[in-house]
């Protein structure tokens, strides 16, 4: 874990990387671009190819899609403990979702006009679902089941499969639990451009969810526009903001739960007490030696671990702010008055008994969060995201009476005469 202090020489040029913004790099930029291109000019031949290239399977137009069969023997697969930790998850996410769905209203402004919202559910949706080294299969509940709480009534899956055209069992047992409606064995950036422009066999969709590598992320990005967007969650990220009182051994679990996600992954510690942040390295290399996914480890803490001794608490809340991190936990002998300052954060986990973990399996908020800076402008995954919301708008006669002036005005104002006389003419008769 490499450390910054405030003490040492170049401490501002060091720090300068922790304000960021969320723009890929050119390479990736120029790659997906070219495969987006590929499956909108070649459909189901392009996304073919690029599983043969990415994932080293032969799909076809009768295998790309998720058999019944296949749906029936992963639920006879799955373990009994499987299907109950599932459905804790499933159930707490649900009721999240529930409770914070937006609902209906309407008021009477002040010429007495009603106005008000309605909320609909996106007829069809896309969600991605990342596969490789570790089948997320909490991920599936954690964007599945809150568009099926929110009630879209077509809820497309895209999540990669291994050469031997299998996905894992757990995921695919999870995804019917939470109510996916297509499956679909593919993933990468070519996954987002078919859920976006749609091919012979994957109908394009409205909106487009889910969490993946820089390349899904980047052609999501590239998609907006032709498709709705959820937010830009890319490789796991945990920011820790730790004064004295912080647990070393614990907030060095934390890091290496984030860490062994490997690749882009980001696990940095920032704190006022130099000793802390000496307790946590010593307790990283000691916890490390026990764990099984050395590689993805190794790469991470080399690459993306870090420390920062600050002067105060509230240099470390710039830090952060600075940073906009997927995950922020925040241990500190009064946080109360703290909570309110971070202000870019994916979601914040507030004391020592406060594992980041427990929002990645368990808690109800959705784990699909902002990462690489962008949530100084996103928020995370919530239920409302599924929703279309219209505005209503009902004049009458008493009401356009008291507002046509004022419309007549505005239209004058703008040069719009046509609009101004749009109002009036329903006062004449």
């Amino acid at each position: 874990m490499r450390i910054i202090s405030h003490k040492a020489r170049g401490y501002a040029k060091s720090i300068e990387a922790l304000n960021r913004r969320a723009e890929p790099a050119s390479h990736v930029e120029k790659s997906v671009a070219a495969i987006i291109r590929a499956v909108r000019s070649r459909g189901d031949s392009a996304l073919f190819s690029y599983a043969r290239k990415f994932d080293k399977v032969q799909l076809t137009a009768e295998t790309l899609r998720v058999s019944r069969a296949e749906l029936r023997a992963a639920t006879k697969s799955v373990s009994k403990r499987t299907q109950e930790i599932v459905a804790a998850a499933h159930r707490n996410v649900t009721q999240f979702a529930v409770k914070s769905m937006r609902k209906d209203w309407k008021m009477k402004n002040a010429q007495g006009a009603e106005v008000g919202e309605v909320f609909q559910p996106f007829d069809r949706v896309g969600i991605y679902v990342p596969g490789g080294s570790a089948p997320l299969v909490s991920t599936s509940i954690m964007t599945v089941a809150i568009a099926r709480a929110a009630g879209v009534p077509e809820i497309a899956v895209c999540t990669p499969c291994g050469p031997d055209g299998s996905i894992n069992q757990a995921l695919l047992y999870a995804l019917q639990i939470a109510g996916a409606t297509e499956i679909y064995k593919v993933g990468g950036a070519h996954a987002i451009a078919a859920l976006a422009w749609g091919t012979a066999s994957i109908p394009p969709v409205t909106k487009i969810f889910g969490p993946g590598n820089s390349y899904v992320v980047e052609a999501k990005r590239q998609a907006f526009g032709v498709v709705a967007i959820d937010l830009l969650p890319g490789p796991s990220e945990v920011l820790i903001l730790a004064d004295k009182t912080g647990r070393a051994d614990w907030i060095a679990a934390d890091l290496l739960a984030q860490a062994e996600h490997g690749g882009d992954s980001v696990a940095g510690l920032i704190s006022d007490s130099l000793p802390l942040i000496n307790d946590v390295k010593a307790a990283l290399k000691a916890q490390l030696k026990t764990l099984s996914r050395q590689k993805q480890l190794q790469q991470s803490l080399k690459e993306g671990c870090f420390a920062v001794h600050v002067p105060s608490m509230a240099k470390g809340l710039e830090l952060v702010n600075a940073f906009a991190p997927e995950h922020v936990t925040l241990i500190a002998r009064n946080p109360e008055p703290l909570i309110s300052r971070i202000r870019t954060a994916g979601a914040i986990f507030v004391g020592n008994d406060s594992p980041v973990t427990g929002g990645d399996f368990l808690a109800g908020p959705s784990h699909t969060l902002p990462t690489g800076g962008a949530g100084k402008s996103f928020a995370g995954l919530t239920v409302d995201q599924f929703q279309r919301r219209t505005s209503i708008v009902r004049f009458d006669q008493k009401s356009i009476r008291k507002s046509a002036q004022i419309i007549e005005d505005f239209s004058a104002l703008e040069g719009l005469d046509a609009h101004g006389r749009s109002a009036t003419i329903r006062l004449e008769s």
